[in-house]
């Protein structure tokens, strides 16, 4: 069984200036625990991942030692690694972003991180655009737009998430307060950033007739949502399908119903191309693949699409591909991954466990996504 793969970072000394009295835990660690605070953010973790039970057998974690998760997962039976070592005593912030990069490596998912905004700041410091982040609330300051309202609705997210349920990307704010100032009396808040934040999404909302969720209408925000962002001299690749044909014409563009087209500066380029083609066409230019998954089965390649093969998809590189995929069809899978069987073992292994779904105009979804077996 393919696992899914979560990271976890846990900052131990998170919470720890609130019961103290501090307005926060930034640099006052050992006063607060002079003080008798105790350590608050393993239980709200804890707290997080009960919720994640009912799926420990579909999960494989991606951690760091002692109370930065290995501790916890070990003791509530998770499967995990280790994506890293960390230097003896107190952990710290420098700790903080080396856990986001070994984590952004090593590909997971999603990034888990229990923490306050000084946590988020970190977070942000080192995340790269477009991976999906989400805090569990265990700080004194909890500002910023990308932590969860509770843990429970943390871990319950998450748990949407592996059973395939929609889940929204967001763009969340990174906020933090200057505890110097605040110790003063005086409130002084900073932008730090965005993240990138799941949010939940509602399943297929209800239409009329059953008939459409209005496809026609969601394919017509999709093309003023790609018309609006064409990346000048790139090349799209449109793969076959009743989905994206629709998006190209409404964009103007007469693409083949079950072939392979490619569009540069809003024009069609090559029409109906076969596997060596597109592979000239994409091997020494940018390009972009969008794809869709055949509805009620899911297979988003391999399946009517063997034009794109490993090598042209290892020439676009995985992370410009994306779905595009009505939340309609997607309901149809009823929370089963989307599938990929491309003949090339290495390949499918190489890809995350979610994939970027564009459901609608300037909306896209986390999805799950498996190889074959």
């Amino acid at each position: 069984m393919q696992r899914f793969h979560l990271g976890l970072i846990i900052n131990p000394l998170a919470g720890l200036g609130g019961p103290a009295g501090l307005k926060g835990s930034d640099g006052v660690a050992e006063q607060a625990l002079a003080l008798g605070s105790t350590p608050k953010a393993t239980q709200r973790t804890r707290t997080a991942l009960e919720c994640l039970q009912p799926v420990r057998e579909r999960l494989e974690f991606l951690t760091f030692p002692g109370a930065m998760g290995a501790d916890l997962l070990a003791e509530m039976g998770f499967a995990y690694r280790l994506a890293g070592e960390l230097a003896e005593g107190p952990t710290s912030a420098a700790d903080t972003r080396q856990a986001v990069t070994a984590l952004q490596d090593a590909g997971v998912a999603l990034i888990l991180f229990a923490g306050g905004d000084g946590t988020a700041r970190d977070v942000c410091a080192a995340v790269r655009e477009g991976q999906p982040v989400l805090g569990i609330p265990a700080g004194v300051k909890i500002h910023s737009g990308v932590y969860a309202i509770s843990p429970r609705a943390a871990g319950e997210l998450t748990r949407r998430l592996v059973e395939g349920g929609l889940v929204r990307l967001a763009s969340g704010e990174v906020r933090d307060l200057d505890e110097a100032a605040l110790r003063e009396g005086r409130v002084a808040a900073r932008w730090y950033g965005e993240l990138c934040v799941p949010e939940e999404g509602a399943f297929v909302q209800q239409v009329k007739q059953a008939g459409v969720e209005l496809e026609e209408l969601v394919l017509i925000d999709l093309a003023a949502w790609l018309e609006g962002s064409w990346e000048s001299g790139v090349r799209y690749v449109f793969g076959p399908g009743s989905t994206l044909h629709g998006l190209a014409q409404n964009l103007g563009l007469q693409t083949t119903l079950l072939g392979v087209d490619v569009i540069e500066n809003g024009q069609v380029i090559a029409r109906d191309v076969n596997e060596a083609q597109l592979f000239e066409l994409v091997a020494e230019h940018p390009a972009r693949l969008l794809i869709t998954a055949i509805g009620g089965q899911g297979h988003i390649l391999g399946r009517g699409n063997q034009q794109i093969s490993p090598r042209v998809l290892r020439a676009i590189g995985l992370d410009h591909l994306r779905v595009v995929a009505t939340k309609r069809k997607l309901a149809t899978l009823q929370g089963r991954p989307l599938l990929v069987d491309t003949g090339d073992v290495q390949l499918d292994d190489a890809f995350p466990d979610v994939v970027r779904v564009w459901a609608g105009y300037k909306e896209e979804l986390l999805y799950p996504l498996a190889a074959e077996v």
